[in-house]
């Protein structure tokens, strides 16, 4: 067994390093601002058997200023908050609301239909409601077959035919027999 030398500075830098790491992660970073200054739409998407509904907060914003494309599978939300122009005579103390472009793009499960969509715009609120398209929807399957009772039924009926066969084959056969 090695006697190893206790070296205080390198357990510091490792306790250093391990809560800066530790603050790091735990650090609650503010998602409304993405780096590059475009902001971040928060949405709630749910979905039912034949369509999405979207909601996305958009306080602030003019419905014209909002552009929504959708293909395929992705819907794609974009706009601008515009500033304010500043009075000469005010000066603020705070000032926290964002302004400036902002763009969501999320892939869907399924393609949706585009065509059929509908959006409506109140209180700050954008609601989509995105069909989903004909040939992404669930579609029953029939099996064309007979059900189990009409399989046996069929099959005794079979069995009877083959044993009255089998009959008058043996008849046939033994009248030949005996010829």
């Amino acid at each position: 067994m090695a006697i190893q030398r206790w070296e205080p500075l390198r357990e510091m830098v490792s306790l250093r390093d391990a809560m800066n790491s530790l603050l790091q992660d735990s650090f609650v970073r503010p998602i409304s601002m993405l780096a590059e200054g475009t902001a971040m739409l928060p949405l709630d998407i749910s979905e039912n058997e034949n369509e999405f509904i979207v909601k996305a907060s958009l306080p602030g914003v003019r419905p014209e200023d909002v552009q929504i494309t959708a293909h395929g599978d992705t819907l794609t939300i974009r706009g601008e908050i515009k500033e304010e122009q500043e009075k000469k005579d005010e000066h603020y103390h705070l000032r926290e609301r964002r302004f400036g472009q902002f763009q969501r793009t999320v892939s869907l499960s399924t393609p949706i239909s585009a065509e059929k969509a509908q959006a409506h715009f109140e209180n700050g609120v954008l609601t989509l409601v995105l069909p989903k398209a004909e040939e992404a929807k669930p579609k029953q399957i029939k099996i064309d077959g007979k059900t189990e009772a009409q399989s046996k039924s069929a099959a005794q009926v079979g069995q009877g035919k083959t044993e009255a066969q089998s009959k008058s084959t043996a008849q046939v056969g033994q009248g030949a027999s005996t010829t």
